[in-house]
């Protein structure tokens, strides 16, 4: 085993920074020798000070459980005789191994010498496609009893058992991965790299077959690719047979009478080449609803069906959780792929050379020894599986494929190539899944990534007008701008063009223009980028209407504006950038031909970087092409506008344009194409009509409508209560409007124990709100949780919202919906407006326009329709199972006091509503929860 004596600590502590004079309350050491847990050691500290309401909450540890436990200075040398000769492990090794620095020079001691592990760096290594790097997340992935989170020797237990739990891994993979890392670990933070050689050493002593699963190619370890069954029997059983087979390998199964439903419809609408469109309230069990009939009904005629969904979440929750239930219950065996956009899958070649290059930078090292772990773990190669940081992501751009310049045959790992097995499975599978987006760029593309299909099944359809809207338009950032063309860089910073010079005088090729015109001609053309970014943002800034208290501004730009005097500084600056651009991809493209047809005899690195020229070639025209589409060409149905924050300009800078409509693009290149094409949601009525969304997509006629409503019983289950003492938000000021909305959101707090989702519709309301109730100090024992405010994705935001007793969850938009908790705990969701968009959105203003033109009033036509449509999201968080339970509380008094506000109570499942103010509200919900 391992010649270490490792000391794995957690601490726990009074705050973050010892130089705050904050202090430890609890420290806990589990010591590993010959790779076993030998002993714990675990001791509460007395801090000197009381311990704050948020660490007991979080830690569940009070000054009670202190006041008789020793002081730091009394354990100090217990802990070093620990530490002595051994390497200090943690759990995010800085925070720990710093803290206990700190206290023992506080108490007169030498701090600790040794070398030290850091278990979230040596996750990221070993496990590079878990969700999350968190203590208690990885212990519930792994399935680790860790019985106390927040509390030492909980922490430093399941931190040890995770430790050994890697090394294990590790130290399965074959010597070619582990020599690769051993040489890239010797650039990581801690001090990993004495157990990569540690690890190496004990392999080279017993050197194993490589697993069957595992094969070796040019020196990498990859995963062998599965070939599927592909026997073509006919399935004997029709859909009511399905009940059976659900029940009997569904736990809990509950028969759903819509569901079958679905299928039957859809069934029907595959055999009739027939457009339906088919509501399906929450618990219906959509996806099984289309995903066996399309299954039957690919077996049954050898028809390829493509399910195309809005977010990466759902298209993984099919793959890996209906399809193989379907699997198991299919009596004949059918294939599935996941089909994504090229630049999702890893270039080997690309990858290959990268290993070969010294580089030191900690994200490069830390992804590549990312990606050597997952080679030997992953079948597709698509990057969606990885975990990488920021920097991380940044090298990935090196790294994705975008087709070959140099043919496929001098690509030495065109066997192995993820993106041509991701082609060559869709060709023979039954399903394909896909993306709105990739749906939509295949579309408008001219070689197709998906094989000819006639029948299309798009789920969270709601979605596919603003997907189509975003995928028919152009979207670009100051930031991603700059970023990828600095890529190319002159001669003095080392980068694409001097790398290409170099190749190029070894092989003397001599360029048509000269090295130093070239790059004369890059440097004017970095300068020109620069000064039309300075131009717009100075427009953008002047022009921009702003509020007080509001950093992120937005201007649009309409056709009055591009006429203006204005706008002439802005076309001549971006005129010269375009020209710039082309006279670069000239120069450089006709390098890279003249390679080609010279049949220069290039070595490996030397392809690749070609290979690496091209993608950043591709990269440039598109940019390129997008600057003339915004700023040079006549933007007809189009509207433009620019977004930015007024704190950071122009790096928070982006330019976007969008299609007003996109009716007529998805009828004439979808649903004229397709024989059949199934729409389904929660969430396509207003007031029980199908007809805004259908006028929306371009489908008014000849489409079949069924609406399908919640198997639950929201009469049983819900309520939704109109507070009556709250002012009405277009009478009074914003600030007193928040004031009022924060106090009584904190008295609903304390009677529903927190369980909360708040929904706004501003982020600005979202963030003040969140201030005055977390500044109120009534809610000290609850955990708040805030998008944009406190840390995380949506989907971390709604696991820590899981894992807290008290804990009050505060959302925008983006949270309306995809945020799944089931249970108790979700129990009250308030919305403090009814979501309409603003009305000076820009696409909305430019909707508006049209509708008006047309004869149309805009808010009956469009902007409340949009509005019930997000209410009715925002509802469907609720009761996600039929054993849950909860209350709704609208603050926007609207939804009584107008007439349209009857449209939004008509759209939702019918449950019971009440008025009243605060006293009535507790007194209910005590009653009710």
């Amino acid at each position: 085993m391992y010649p270490f004596k490792l000391v794995v600590i957690d601490l726990e502590t009074t705050g973050n920074s010892p130089k705050k004079g904050e202090k430890i309350i609890q420290l806990s050491a589990v010591i590993i020798e010959g790779g076993k847990i030998i002993d714990q050691f675990t001791s509460f500290v007395s801090p000197g000070k009381p311990i704050p309401a948020f660490i007991e909450e979080l830690t569940g540890i009070n000054d009670d459980m202190v006041k008789d436990a020793p002081s730091f200075h009394e354990i100090a040398p217990k802990i070093l005789e620990l530490l002595d000769h051994g390497i200090f492990v943690a759990h995010n090794v800085q925070f720990d191994l710093s803290f206990l620095q700190a206290e023992l020079e506080d108490a007169g001691y030498n701090p600790f010498k040794g070398p030290a592990f850091d278990t979230v760096e040596l996750a990221k290594v070993a496990l590079p496609s878990a969700d999350s790097f968190k203590l208690t997340e990885l212990s519930n992935s792994l399935n680790l009893s860790h019985v106390r989170p927040h509390q030492a020797d909980s922490d430093a237990y399941v931190t040890a058992e995770i430790l050994l739990y890697f090394i294990e891994e590790l130290s399965k993979l074959p010597l070619v991965t582990l020599e690769k890392l051993h040489k890239l670990s010797n650039h990581l933070k801690s001090d990993l790299d004495l157990l990569f050689d540690s690890i190496v050493t004990n392999k080279q002593k017993h050197v194993e077959d490589l697993s069957e699963e595992l094969e070796v190619y040019r020196g990498l370890a990859l995963r062998k690719r599965s070939h599927p069954d592909t026997t073509d029997e006919e399935i004997v059983f029709d859909l009511p047979d399905i009940e059976g087979h659900l029940a009997q390998h569904v736990p809990f199964y509950e028969k759903r009478e819509q569901q079958m439903v679905m299928m039957n419809e859809i069934g029907h609408a595959f055999d009739e080449s027939q457009h339906v469109v088919i509501e399906a309230g929450t618990g219906v069990g959509k996806s099984l609803g289309y995903l066996w009939p399309a299954v039957l009904f690919a077996k049954r005629t050898h028809q390829k069906v493509v399910i195309s969904t809005y977010t990466i979440q759902l298209q993984e929750q099919l793959l890996h959780k209906e399809i193989k239930l379907l699997e198991k219950i299919s009596p004949t065996p059918f294939r599935t792929v996941l089909l994504k956009g090229k630049n999702h899958y890893i270039n080997l070649f690309k990858f290959e050379q990268s290993l070969r290059e010294d580089e030191s930078q900690y994200d490069v090292v830390l992804t590549k020894m990312q990606i050597l772990v997952w080679l030997t773990r992953t079948e597709t190669g698509d990057m969606d599986e990885l975990n990488l940081t920021s920097g991380g992501q940044l090298f990935w751009n090196r790294l994705k494929h975008d087709g070959w310049h140099l043919t496929h045959t001098k690509d030495p790992w065109i066997g192995k190539d993820f993106y041509l097995a991701a082609r060559k499975n869709a060709q023979e599978a039954d399903i394909i899944i896909t993306n709105h987006s990739m749906l939509l760029t295949d579309m408008v593309r001219e070689s197709s990534m998906l094989p000819p299909y006639d029948y299309l099944v798009i789920d969270e359809a709601h979605h596919l007008e603003k997907s189509a809207r975003q995928h028919l338009g152009v979207i670009m950032d100051y930031l991603s701008i700059k970023f990828s063309t600095s890529q190319l860089g002159m001669l003095d910073h080392k980068q694409l063009f001097y790398r290409l010079d170099q190749l190029l005088s070894s092989h003397t090729v001599d360029l048509k223009t000269h090295t130093f015109v070239l790059d004369k001609i890059i440097g004017q053309f970095y300068l020109d980028l620069e000064e039309a970014f300075s131009v717009l943002t100075s427009v953008f800034y002047k022009k921009a209407k702003k509020r007080t208290g509001i950093q992120k501004i937005q201007l649009r730009i309409t056709d009055e504006m591009k006429n203006s005097r204005y706008w002439q500084p802005v076309l001549m600056s971006m005129e010269r950038v375009i020209s710039g651009m082309k006279h670069i991809e000239r120069e450089f493209q006709q390098v890279l031909d003249t390679i080609k047809e010279k049949k220069i005899k290039l070595l490996d690195k030397e392809k690749a970087l070609i290979e690496e020229f091209y993608s950043f070639l591709v990269d440039l025209t598109e940019l390129r092409t997008n600057f003339q589409t915004v700023f040079l060409k006549d933007m007809n149905n189009h509207v433009l506008w620019l977004d930015g924050d007024t704190r950071s300009l122009p790096n928070s800078l982006t330019i976007q344009a969008q299609p007003i409509t996109v009716d007529g693009n998805l009828q004439s290149e979808i649903f004229a194409k397709k024989k059949s094409v199934v729409l389904t949601s929660a969430t396509l009525t207003v007031s029980g009509s199908f007809q805004y969304f259908l006028n929306e997509i371009g489908l008014a006629d000849n489409v079949k409508k069924v609406q399908l409503t919640s198997p639950f019983d929201y009469h049983e289950v819900s309520r939704l209560f109109v507070p009556t003492d709250v002012p009405e938000i277009q009478q009074v000021q914003s600030e007193e409007y928040i004031e009022a909305i924060s106090s009584h959101l904190i008295g609903v707090a304390q009677a529903t124990k927190g369980r909360m989702l708040i929904l706004f519709t501003s982020y600005d309301m979202l963030r003040k709100t969140y201030e005055l109730m977390k500044e109120s100090g009534l809610l000290e024992e609850y955990v708040l949780m805030a998008q944009g405010i406190t840390s995380g994705s949506r989907t971390r935001l709604t696991k820590n919202f899981q894992r807290f007793d008290k804990a009050i969850l505060f959302g925008t938009s983006s949270f309306w919906e995809g945020v799944d908790i089931p249970g108790e705990d979700l129990s009250c969701l308030a919305m403090v407006r009814l979501p309409f968009s603003p009305p000076d959105e820009p696409v909305n203003q430019a909707k508006s326009d049209i509708l008006k033109a047309q004869g149309k009033n805009p808010f009956s036509s469009h902007s409340l329709p949009e509005a019930i449509i997000r209410f009715k999201q925002g509802v469907g968080r609720l009761i996600r199972r039929s054993s849950d339970r909860g209350i709704v509380i609208v603050y926007d008094r609207r939804i009584k006091t107008t007439r349209y506000g009857k449209a939004f109570l008509q759209s939702i499942p019918s449950m019971e509503v009440k008025e009243g103010d605060l006293f009535d509200l507790v007194s209910w919900i005590e009653d009710w929860l």
